[in-house]
């Protein structure tokens, strides 16, 4: 496969990402996919967090753009000065990702370019954590409107209920005091936490199709917090559908690239 590197523009910023093609007649499982994923990473975190998501589905014959989310220094050094766009604008960085992806794409594969028809490319927008609920934004996005597309959400819930959550122990209190100076000061967690809670309750997406994997020993989204979730996005005629891998720990999203893969092969994506 060829990767390459670019950046993506955020306001007067820069964040950077990997494209990830396939390579024709070499290890590649087949031809090239007419099949695009667009994928991030969790707060705090970085693209080499879920690198080999985008390797595994390249091998497939899949297209992929992997970015980093700006404000996390991590990934690059940008920064995110108003956390008000960043709510309100950040998932559509999915939207300039792709464009680069089909740039690269184009320049790469001239003679599969009508694989870039709207009745034929499919896209998969995915992340982990924060990066997954931004992806089911970005799915709303109009530009989006005439493609087949889905997402999948890796490490996603409802937060467990009657229990002390994670966050709110000691342990993690003191690691977030690490973790915080990893983000812009507008990405503090006294900003985001409260915002993912909330946008997980009162999320605007509607009819379409999202794929959600989060492991049994995912302490972060607790025991039926995806489960609780789903039932959120189905009310809003969603198709949902959920897998719950035993061994998908939050810290490590790696281990969901062999699911990603698997679900697509499972629906003919791959």
């Amino acid at each position: 496969m060829k990767v390459t590197k670019l950046f993506l523009n955020y306001q007067s910023q820069k964040t950077n990402a990997l494209v990830f093609l396939p390579e024709v007649g070499g290890e590649i499982e087949g031809d090239v996919k007419a099949t695009f994923a667009i994928l991030t990473h969790g707060y705090t975190a970085d693209k080499s967090s879920i690198i080999n998501w985008p390797i595994r589905l390249a091998e497939a014959g899949v297209s992929c753009i992997l970015f980093d989310l700006p404000g996390h220094y991590l990934g690059n050094f940008s920064e995110v000065e108003d956390f008000e766009h960043f709510k309100n604008h950040g998932h559509e960085l999915f939207y300039e990702a792709f464009l680069s992806l089909k740039k690269s794409f184009i320049e790469e594969f001239p003679l599969h370019e009508n694989l870039l028809e709207n009745d034929q490319l499919k896209l998969v927008l995915g992340g982990h954590s924060l990066g997954a609920m931004l992806s089911l934004k970005a799915l709303m996005l109009p530009e989006f409107k005439d493609f087949q597309k889905l997402s999948i959400a890796v490490g996603l819930g409802m937060a467990p209920k009657d229990v002390v959550h994670i966050f709110d122990t000691p342990f993690y209190k003191s690691t977030l005091k690490v973790r915080e100076q990893l983000v812009s000061p507008a990405l503090k967690p006294d900003n985001v936490f409260p915002w993912i809670k909330e946008e997980k309750q009162t999320i605007d997406v509607h009819d379409l199709t999202i794929h959600l994997i989060t492991g049994a020993d995912d302490l972060v989204v607790g025991n039926d917090g995806m489960e609780r979730f789903a039932e959120v996005l189905k009310a809003q005629n969603n198709s949902v559908t959920t897998e719950k891998p035993a061994k998908l720990p939050h810290h490590e999203p790696q281990l969901a690239a062999s699911y990603l893969k698997k679900y697509l092969k499972k629906i003919n994506w791959l």
